[in-house]
């Protein structure tokens, strides 16, 4: 695969598989309601993190669309899946942009993938929290700024508990599926 580029077959298959992934680990989660909406625990962001360590920067793609779709299932989440799309999709670009082309050099070690992960996770945090502040507290909720502001720190365990686990699962987890595939003799896409 290395050397190749576009999408190849295998990349189209790995990039819907993850997308589907992404989707799927959307569902088990515990809702935790706020004075403005809720916040959830949720394994999604390891799906999002492994999808760009999988795919590199093209992860992005998986981890925002996979989570936009589940948020087109509930009519709560809907209005905001573009919002999703892009905020989870810069998750999975920028854990891939770490990742990048050690990935594709079969170099990707523990460290680089932790380095990633949190990277990942970071650029989602600093677009979550800006989304919240900026569109749910004061555009939706009409709040002034320093009372929008004042919410924030109420999202702060769940994305602290998300983050870690992310940051904590998606690297072993990208080692162990790297292992089976070089195993099963099948080329990283």
């Amino acid at each position: 695969m290395s050397g190749q580029k576009g999408f190849t077959t295998q990349r189209l298959v790995m990039l819907a598989m993850m997308t589907a992934v992404v989707f799927a680990v959307n569902y088990p989660r515990i809702i935790i309601p706020l004075p403005t909406g809720e916040t959830s625990f949720t394994l999604a962001n390891i799906a999002c993190v492994l999808s760009g360590l999988l795919l590199g920067p093209v992860g992005g793609l998986a981890s925002g669309l996979g989570s936009a779709l589940y948020d087109l299932t509930n009519p709560v989440f809907a209005p905001e899946c573009w919002l999703t799309f892009l905020t989870k999709g810069a998750m999975g670009l920028g854990a891939g942009l770490v990742a990048g082309n050690a990935q594709r050099l079969e170099r990707l070690g523990y460290p680089r993938c932790l380095a990633a992960a949190l990277t990942g996770c970071l650029v989602y945090y600093a677009l979550y929290f800006g989304k919240s502040l900026l569109y749910d507290n004061m555009l939706v909720g009409g709040l002034p700024f320093a009372a929008a502001a004042a919410l924030l720190p109420l999202k702060i365990p769940a994305s602290l508990f998300n983050g870690a686990a992310a940051v904590a699962a998606a690297p072993p987890l990208y080692l162990a599926i790297r292992s089976a595939m070089k195993r099963a003799h099948l080329p990283l896409a």
